[in-house]
């Protein structure tokens, strides 16, 4: 059973986990869109993903001083070093315009870990913009980056994609910062911390309600894949109604990451 818990732990604090749901994203972007060269998006929005989320959570990490997470540390890292040319290796089967996309959500990656200015703290620091960089992201990567890679216009439908995808990401980190109430610095100025966990959780319900109703105006509606969305919203809407900040870490960091996991296999099998 310890072995088991250790293997999980590796799997969420590696970044496979999140690095799983940004691929599933990329590869439901692949169906709704009927991409059929997705393979170097995909992979390289997998091991990228790795890469910058280990990136981000390096000095946390390294700060650790108990000895298995010093040892899985080394590990991590050694894994993120594989994925650094992996992800290097699909990022240059990408189209150019591509590329130069990808590369403006690394300099986002960037400006959200290091101090760009003197004596000024990185984006992460900086207050309240934390939740809409990482939503930005997720977007960019999952949805634009294929979108732009197989020549396909942005269209409306398009546009109405990336604000549910959008909103999705966006009140699933509402549920992170819900749990991590306690440890955020006040600094930071969370959702919560600014409104509050009750307002917090109307936000996100509003959100997730505006998620469902968004799906009418897509030109090509119809119900079985409104179903599969108003099935997502109710299971984020589940565990946003039920997030505080006693949760465990597991919560967060594998049951509500697997919700994009999760909406990629509905999507595969009833649409």
């Amino acid at each position: 059973m310890r072995i088991l818990k250790q293997l999980l732990d590796f799997y969420i604090n590696s970044s496979l986990h999140v690095a799983l749901s940004v691929f599933a994203l990329v590869k439901m972007t692949a169906f709704l869109f009927a991409i059929t060269s997705i393979e170097p998006c995909a992979y390289f929005a997998f091991y990228g993903t790795i890469v910058g989320y280990n990136f981000v959570k390096y000095d946390t990490l390294a700060r650790l001083q108990k000895r298995q997470m010093r040892l899985q540390l080394k590990a991590i890292t050694l894994l993120s070093l594989v994925s650094f040319v992996v992800a290097a290796f699909y990022f240059l089967q990408l189209a150019q315009k591509t590329k130069i996309i990808a590369l403006i959500f690394l300099l986002l990656t960037l400006l959200y870990t290091l101090p760009f200015f003197p004596n000024k703290k990185n984006a992460r620091n900086w207050a309240g913009v934390k939740i809409y960089i990482v939503a930005l992201c997720w977007v960019g990567v999952t949805l634009f980056l294929p979108i732009i890679n197989a020549g396909l216009p942005i269209t409306t439908s398009v546009m109405l994609i990336a604000v549910q995808r959008f909103i999705l990401v966006f009140v699933l980190i509402l549920i992170f910062e819900i749990i991590d109430l306690k440890l955020d610095d006040p600094h930071l100025k969370t959702v919560p911390q600014q409104i509050g966990v009750g307002s917090t959780k109307f936000v996100g319900c509003s959100m997730l309600l505006l998620f469902v109703l968004m799906e009418f105006l897509q030109a090509n509606f119809n119900y079985p894949t409104l179903s599969i969305k108003l099935g997502i919203a109710l299971t984020v809407l589940l565990f946003l109604c039920c997030a505080h900040e006693r949760r465990s870490k597991y919560y967060t960091s594998f049951l509500v990451e697997s919700i994009p996991i999760l909406w990629w296999l509905l999507v595969l099998i009833f649409s």
